[in-house]
């Protein structure tokens, strides 16, 4: 680590982009660059982190010209470049960056989500319309891989943190399921056999394709439950849940994951879990990130960054019980006083929440 004079920092930032980009990016100056960055600063990383977002500003500016989002081999190949550029490990805090470049970054993510979307809708249709099977082709789609891992990241995830106490899974959701429901469909036949799925997607063409995709298979298409709502509509259903899954794309940015987790707070069940898809490092160009502290009312319980072709990082928590002031000295869980026929009155006595605070940053994945 190296004392980087600011002078010389500014050069640097000005040197690694070409003059044309310079107006379109308007990167950080010395002062905005080390707003929040540390005194000593290590150049290489400096010069890494300015031509990455240099690549992805880039790429953004040939996306946000395209007359539609819907699957070509332009597209396709665009999308393919961003995701390459941003899934290396990358040391860069996306909370650092300068205004305009957090503009660029917003503007990005919601296009990614609109591509995503078109994508899983493409597959979706052409799985149901191509195949008596549907489920038996999934690995048609480019990036069923990728959620095979994922699904079987979260599941060891849940199986480490779900009570036992309190029997198998019976009532899953799962929050912005798209056309393609990949991670309940992966989940319910290779993790959670016995498990029903209830998906929530505002989009009644999405649950059309995805409840057509799963109606020929004679297990999913009775544990697969579709939904087309508003999640900030669903209220006392919730409570009828043991784990709760929120998609990436639910809540674009900060505000609104932060209202959807607000509202999943009231409504879930006192001690049920929430599996929360978040992105780290340059991921985050990608996918919106998850802070632990926004999500309030729940006990953190892991964090998990992959280190692999996976993109997505995986934050667990478990809604706090609810306590019950009887007097000024005493306390009781709000379970033992709620009627027997409650399925959630049987609580465990529960220590200060903060102190159970469990954060892994790094894990790497069991292949």
């Amino acid at each position: 680590m190296a004392h980087l004079p600011s002078t010389l920092l500014h050069k640097l930032t000005r040197l690694v982009l070409p003059s044309d980009l310079q107006n379109f990016l308007s990167l950080p100056s010395k002062e905005s660059f080390a707003l929040k960055a540390p005194h000593s600063v290590d150049m290489g990383s400096i010069q890494e982190h300015t031509i990455l977002v240099q690549k992805v500003c880039q790429i953004y500016d040939q996306i946000s010209k395209l007359e539609t989002l819907k699957p070509s081999k332009y597209v396709d190949t665009l999308f393919t470049q961003l995701v390459l550029t941003c899934i290396p490990p990358s040391s860069i805090i996306i909370s650092n960056l300068p205004n305009n470049i957090q503009e660029i970054r917003a503007k990005l993510i919601r296009l990614c989500g609109e591509a995503e979307g078109h994508l899983e809708a493409h597959f979706s249709t052409l799985l149901a319309t191509n195949f008596s099977s549907p489920l038996d082709n999934l690995d048609v789609f480019p990036y069923y891989s990728n959620y095979l891992k994922l699904s079987r990241v979260e599941y060891d995830i849940l199986n480490e943190h779900y009570s036992a106490t309190t029997g198998p899974l019976k009532r899953v959701a799962f929050v912005g399921s798209g056309p393609l429901p990949l991670t309940s469909i992966v989940l319910a036949t290779y993790h959670l056999k016995e498990t029903t799925f209830h998906n929530y997607d505002i989009n009644p063409t999405a649950n059309a394709m995805a409840c057509r995709l799963v109606s020929t298979d004679p297990d999913l298409s009775q544990r697969m439950v579709f939904h087309t709502s508003d999640i900030l509509d669903v209220t006392h259903e919730l409570k009828e849940y043991d784990v709760v899954f929120m998609a990436a794309l639910v809540g674009m940015d900060v505000d609104e994951k932060v209202k959807v987790v607000q509202h999943l707070e009231k409504y879930m069940a006192p001690e049920s879990i929430l599996m929360v898809r978040s992105a780290h490092g340059a991921r985050a160009f990608l996918y919106p990130v998850v802070d632990p502290q926004d999500l309030q009312g729940f006990e953190v319980l892991s964090v998990f960054h992959p280190v692999d072709d996976v993109i997505n990082s995986v934050v667990i928590a478990r809604k706090y019980p609810i306590i019950a002031k009887i007097d000024h000295h005493h306390e009781l869980e709000i379970g033992s006083a709620m009627p027997s026929s409650c399925k959630y009155c049987d609580f465990k006595m529960f220590n200060n929440p903060l102190n159970q605070m469990n954060m892994i940053e790094e894990l790497a994945i069991d292949e």
